[in-house]
């Protein structure tokens, strides 16, 4: 196998990973995964779909993330590992990544800001008088 390339997205958040077989180095933007996801929610989701198929420690894993928060980040990269995953062997981990959910690009992005209006649905107190 030689390196396979995915890509996950969540809210403004990109993933781009270059999957190869290794010992389990998982760098982002040139730093290890411990640094650069400081709380360990946010390690968990990140790597919950090797954690499922029992393939954390395999796989040396460079991504490249850009955009959007902490959390859209870990999500897209949650995504992108997912569909690594599947182009490795479809028969045995796509079963339990979709039983889990970690399949379907989750399409919720922030609602735009409507004019004469503070926030997207917010409206201005009404006066009578």
């Amino acid at each position: 196998m030689e390196v396979v390339n995915t890509l996950g997205r969540r809210k403004a958040a990109v993933a781009r990973i270059y999957m190869t077989p290794g010992k389990g180095e998982i760098v982002i933007n040139n730093k290890p995964l411990e640094v650069y996801f400081t709380t360990g929610v946010l390690q968990y989701t990140a790597t919950q779909a090797l954690l499922l198929t029992n393939q954390l420690g395999k796989y040396d894993i460079k991504v490249n993330l850009d955009g959007g928060g902490v959390k859209g980040q870990a999500e897209a990269l949650r995504l992108a590992i997912s569909r690594a995953l599947c182009e490795i062997d479809n028969e045995s981990y796509r079963p339990v990544l979709k039983a889990n959910g970690l399949l379907t690009r989750d399409p919720r992005v922030v609602e735009r800001k409507k004019p004469g209006q503070p926030k997207a649905r917010k409206r201005f107190q009404f006066s009578k008088r």
